[in-house]
């Protein structure tokens, strides 16, 4: 993939030939990299919505039973809303199928630099692949199939109504007129592995015969097969590619990337006293910033990663400086710092973090997944996220603790086990809100917040202002989304850049 501040290359490229022979079917294996020319802007634009994308994905398909009517209305308006493919027989797609090819490519690099983050990519693109497959109509599929190398032969009628019954008794949810309209495929045994172990398809001689239903799974295990090898060989060409300074800020920060409001404007500034501050850390902090305070509390201290992710948190709720200062060293210096230390090894940085000295930048409270993939608090630490970094039976008995039931609990675990750690958060802010479904997507601390307070008071006075600071920043955001994003992923990457400089004046324990 080649980069260009020009359009009228890539216009030219897009002319010279019949577009639906760049992008015959709405759905492919991605097995040829883009070779065109784009400029910077497209490239984060498209990697960005793609991000939103199959974080859609993760999301519906832990909220709702994969292929459900909601599931399927829901992932088919995001596809329409990021402009991807999403009706198999519109002829005029080929900007749609263009932009699905491309971002594919650019998130694989950026995914592939962890075993982490290629499961997660996997998983997600896996979800999208199976959605976009069962949408085909029985012909495109067919043609689909031949399309990616997977032209397995259809059994004869005649066979058919040799083996109906054996193929009725084998095929669950089939009646025989059901056999009989259905086309089935002779399939080798080795590509039909995972429906033979579920007791799915009938066997013979070394072959099963699939449904053309299920052919889905062999597609799955095919893609996946040929995804996972791609992602590993992507890894080993990082070299290269950390070598070209344009991109490698980029693509680091897409693993990492948020894409919601950044809650460095807050209207609410102020409008916190230090005094409710205990109480809300028990109804509004998500888990993180609870422990965080406790921690703060109990030992009256708090080391540099703990004070820079949980000062961060709170400027972000409305703490104006004078505040902050105030809250700090009153908690200080009741552990082992007297005024004058606080005064000269700890001020300065509050000061520093709410842009009053140095470069004098507006820094951003942490988004969810920059705690979550960042600096893992060590021995002594309090930061980082309780449901990727807790051991799980010390995170079990903080959840005890607070009183979420066993049931909550379990559901909790199993999140967290499957890695979904900020969808564990959201069913903890249900748990402990008594709410059935939170109706968004959690993906920052002071979201959670925000949220909270909207939901406890109705959205009156101080958590009226914080929503519409929140919305006004969403709004922003989705007009970039619509345009070319500015150039988002190179902001954040500034912004990163920031809270690494940051961080040298919290070093201090």
């Amino acid at each position: 993939m080649e980069f260009s501040s020009s359009r009228a290359r890539l216009r030219q490229a897009r002319l010279a030939g019949d577009r639906r022979e760049l992008y015959p079917h709405s759905l492919q294996f991605y097995l040829e990299p883009p070779t065109e020319s784009i400029s910077l802007v497209e490239f984060e634009s498209f990697a960005v919505d793609r991000l939103k994308l199959l974080k859609v994905v993760e999301n519906l398909g832990v909220s709702y039973v994969r292929g459900n009517d909601v599931y399927k209305t829901k992932l088919e308006g995001e596809l329409r809303r990021l402009k991807f493919p999403y009706k198999a027989l519109a002829e005029d797609d080929y900007e749609a199928r263009r932009k699905d090819h491309i971002s594919h490519f650019i998130l694989r690099l950026a995914y592939c630099q962890s075993e982490d983050l290629r499961r997660w990519f996997l998983q997600q693109e896996m979800d999208l692949l199976r959605y976009r497959f069962n949408e085909l109509t029985d012909n495109l599929r067919q043609k689909f199939l031949e399309h990616v190398n997977l032209s397995f032969e259809a059994i004869s009628e005649d066979m058919k109504n040799e083996l109906a019954n054996e193929l009725l008794t084998s095929t669950p949810g089939f009646g025989m007129a059901k056999v009989k309209e259905q086309i089935f495929y002779k399939v080798g045994l080795a590509d039909a592995v995972d429906l033979f172990r579920a007791r799915k398809v009938f066997i013979k001689d070394g072959f099963a015969y699939v449904p053309l239903k299920d052919i889905d799974a062999i597609v799955l295990s095919n893609y996946r097969t040929k995804l996972s090898k791609a992602l590993a060989l992507t890894a080993r060409s990082l070299p290269s590619i950390q070598s070209d300074e344009r991109l490698q800020p980029l693509l680091n920060h897409l693993s990492h990337s948020y894409v919601g409001p950044d809650y460095s404007v807050q209207k609410n500034t102020g409008k916190i006293s230090l005094d409710q501050v205990d109480a809300l850390s028990v109804k509004s902090f998500p888990l993180c910033m609870r422990q965080l305070h406790r921690a703060l509390r109990d030992n009256h201290h708090l080391r540099h990663g703990g004070r820079m992710q949980y000062g961060l948190f709170l400027k972000g709720i409305g703490l104006t400086l004078e505040q902050a200062l105030e809250f700090w060293k009153k908690e200080f210096i009741r552990g082992k710092v007297d005024a004058d230390k606080f005064d000269k090894g700890y001020a300065y940085s509050i000061r520093h973090s709410y842009g009053k000295e140095g470069k004098r930048t507006d820094y951003t409270p942490y988004s969810c997944m920059k705690i979550i993939m960042s600096n893992p608090p060590s021995q002594g630490d309090y930061h980082g996220c309780p449901f990727r970094h807790s051991d799980p039976e010390l995170l079990k008995q903080k959840l005890q603790s607070y009183k979420i039931p066993p049931s909550g609990i379990t559901q909790i675990m199993e999140l967290v086990k499957g890695m979904h750690y900020q969808l564990a958060c959201q069913k903890y802010f249900e748990l402990t809100h008594y709410v059935d479904d939170i109706g968004f997507s959690l993906n920052h601390p002071n979201q959670y917040f925000t949220e909270s307070q909207r939901l406890l008071n109705g959205g009156r006075e101080l958590k009226k202002e914080i929503s519409n600071s929140g919305n006004s920043q969403q709004k922003n955001n989705s007009q970039e989304g619509m345009n070319s994003n500015s150039t988002p992923t190179s902001s954040k990457a500034a912004a990163d850049a920031e809270l690494e400089d940051l961080d040298e004046y919290f070093a201090e324990d």
